[in-house]
């Protein structure tokens, strides 16, 4: 008998392709080992509220009994005018189909939000609300990729989103590789190289991707860098995604976030009005965190109408995206103003939260640098930490033996002895020879010495095992 269209033999080559770290062998791993009760960290992933951070009040108070006599005592003010008003922009609640671009009054205050941010006009027509920043981009890549013909160029380490989307949809990742020992930076001749050597391979590249901050790295990048990379999408003629979902998330003073939006505007004729650009953003991230409600949206920059209709039609067939969390995009990007009686409370919560992962920042980054063999750039932005694990070459022939990628053979071994959840940096790409892991840096502050401790006990008698002598180079 013919194998069915769902038998692993005869389904979609591209889904086999796919590969996906940050939930993968570690991962299942670490779900096992929670299953026999030893207990996880898991820092696999940015996912804020799973590790204790507590959401925002005030969108959580959205009152759904408006017409309760009693809501007054039990919400502030502000927050029943808020929810009547969201009530007021839907056609049947949060239980009814919104447009497939999202509710029009929502697109407007993101619209709202990006001109204060940037200080130039958007147009809410070329905004689209989506479930999280994820299904944007994947919405993006699928108008960009024709075929295997086609390339994207993708920062290496990169969030394997776009490793996985460009394989699914059966495409070329082009990599550029951004360079450690320059804080993780991006060389515009590198740039060149990429696109060379892929144009050399019949790959026709058609888009490039920048992190920022970056995903696992931690980087922000300059104006200046922006400017370059911007000139150099005008010159290939390639349109920029612009993923900047940790826009908020930023730990440091001296590069602060500036959107490629406003860069773009700024670099005047002809770039601002010949550059493509799809720039996305979420409530995942930030210090509202709110993964589980699947929130974002992609703003579209000289993207021509019919392009726009085509996307609507694929946007379509989905129907809406999830009214609550377009709801919370709103509240994200129009948030409480000074007078508001819960305004307050607002900034004392985000600020504490912020405030908070800058010091976690410093702590890992310090406990990763104080180990033998570990090399830790500073998480300037986003919710990562990097390190780079120089792995004794004893320690490699142990993986090899196992059957397992060095850096994946001691993840799991750290797994094992600490139950802390990482992610190889394998999984995110890195160069030959060369071994990371990331783990975010969102366990609750009290617990961070604890864990950064146990970190250092385990890869000092993981390195005490595998060195033929004490001092294994860092160099």
């Amino acid at each position: 008998m013919a194998p069915k269209a769902l038998d692993y033999e005869s389904m979609n080559e591209n889904v086999k392709k796919v590969q996906y770290a940050v939930r993968g062998e570690l991962y299942l791993r670490a779900s096992e080992l929670q299953k026999e009760g030893k207990k996880i960290i898991f820092t696999n992933v940015g996912n804020p509220h799973a590790l204790g951070q507590r959401p925002l009040t005030f969108p959580r108070q959205a009152p759904f009994l408006l017409d309760d006599p009693n809501v007054g005592i039990v919400f502030p003010a502000d927050a029943i005018a808020r929810a009547k008003h969201y009530l007021s922009l839907t056609s049947g609640g949060l239980g009814a189909y919104s447009d497939s671009r999202g509710i029009p009054g929502v697109r407007k205050e993101v619209a709202e939000f990006i001109e204060r941010r940037d200080g130039y006009p958007s147009d809410p027509e070329l905004i689209f609300l989506t479930d999280g920043a994820s299904k944007g981009v994947m919405q993006t890549l699928n108008c960009v990729i024709r075929g295997e013909g086609d390339g994207v160029l993708v920062p290496v380490p990169q969030y394997p989103l776009y490793s996985a989307t460009i394989s699914l949809l059966g495409g070329s990742l082009v990599p550029y590789y951004l360079e450690e020992t320059a804080n993780w930076g991006l060389d515009i001749n590198d740039l060149q190289q990429s696109v060379a050597q892929a144009r050399s391979k019949g790959i026709t590249v058609r888009a490039m991707v920048i992190i920022n901050p970056g995903n696992p790295t931690g980087q922000c990048l300059s104006e200046a860098n922006l400017r370059e990379i911007l000139r150099f999408c005008y010159q290939e003629n390639l349109v920029l995604l612009g993923d900047e979902v940790y826009q908020q998330n930023i730990y440091q003073d001296e590069r602060p976030f500036v959107s490629s939006k406003k860069v773009l505007m700024d670099m005047g004729l002809p770039f601002s009005k010949e550059v493509q650009l799809v720039s996305f953003h979420t409530v995942s991230k930030g210090y509202w965190g709110e993964c589980g409600q699947r929130g974002g949206y992609f703003e579209m920059t000289n993207i021509p109408p019919k392009t726009v209709d085509e996307i609507y039609k694929i946007a379509s067939i989905a129907l809406s995206p999830n009214v609550p969390a377009q709801i919370f995009m709103g509240l994200m990007v129009n948030p409480l103003k000074p007078g508001d009686i819960s305004y307050e409370q607002f900034v004392r919560e985000s600020k504490g939260i912020l405030e908070s992962l800058r010091r976690r920042a410093r702590m890992m980054t310090d406990g990763f640098n104080s180990c033998r063999n570990v090399v830790c750039n500073f998480t300037e932005g986003a919710m990562y930490s990097f390190p780079q694990i120089r792995l004794p070459p004893k320690a490699i022939e142990a993986a090899k033996r196992a059957g397992k990628v060095p850096d994946v053979f001691y993840c799991l071994r750290l797994l094992e002895a600490t139950g802390i959840s990482t992610v190889p940096g394998s999984g995110f790409g890195q160069k030959e020879g060369i071994f990371h892991l990331r783990t975010t840096i969102l366990p609750a502050e009290e617990d961070m010495p604890a864990i950064m401790e146990s970190f250092k006990k385990f890869n000092d008698e993981f390195m005490e095992q595998y060195e033929d002598y004490r001092g294994y180079s860092r160099m």
